[in-house]
């Protein structure tokens, strides 16, 4: 019971956190700079990858961030040291803040969308994808090897790239075909001239 109020309370923070962002990307959206934003996000992480740039120790040093960490950090050891009602999910919310990659990343895919409720959602999809992974991780403990967390931790530029790739794509507005049927389909619509 204490992982699952541990995990909704990291899921309640990111929705939060999507809310927030999606006001911002809803101005971006008003103001006509999400394209721009989408393009210029996408092509910053598909460059962190191709240098192995270390994009994530890179944000988390950012002064509001460091500043922001050590504060999540305080609160943490206060509530370690408490240990009350709502425990877990306070910790949950908590760590929900901390730095983490993947984190940033889902932001920046929560800030392309062009409205507050799409983001929230987003964020919300995102802590659930997350929690059958997180949840294992928890129970298995210290069982998984090392070797299998440096795999995992080698298919980290993949999602990195992948989510570049479709930030570039969603920002040019390319309309992708859904199925494979679109030569057919366009075929009556493709004007002929001789």
């Amino acid at each position: 019971m204490e992982v699952l109020s541990y995990q909704f309370g990291r899921i309640l923070t990111y929705a939060l956190l999507g809310a927030i962002i999606g006001w911002i990307g809803q101005g971006l959206y008003l103001a006509g700079l999400q394209t721009f934003f989408s393009v210029t996000t996408g092509a910053i992480l598909l460059i962190a990858v191709l240098f192995s740039f270390d994009l994530e120790n890179f944000i988390a040093r950012l002064p509001l961030l460091d500043k922001l960490n050590n504060l999540v950090k305080s609160q943490v050891n206060a509530l370690w040291k408490q240990q009350g009602r709502g425990f877990h999910i306070k910790i949950g919310m908590l760590n929900g803040l901390l730095p983490c990659g993947l984190v940033y990343l889902a932001i920046v895919g929560a800030v392309t969308l062009s409205n507050a409720l799409y983001s929230t959602l987003y964020m919300v999809s995102f802590g659930l994808g997350t929690l059958p992974l997180l949840v294992l991780t928890i129970l298995a403990g210290q069982r998984l090897s090392i070797r299998w967390r440096s795999r995992i931790q080698k298919l980290y530029p993949l999602f990195i790239a992948a989510v570049g790739i479709l930030l570039i794509v969603r920002g040019l507005g390319f309309d992708v075909p859904r199925t494979f049927d679109f030569w057919q389909v366009s075929q009556g619509e493709v004007p002929v001239c001789h």
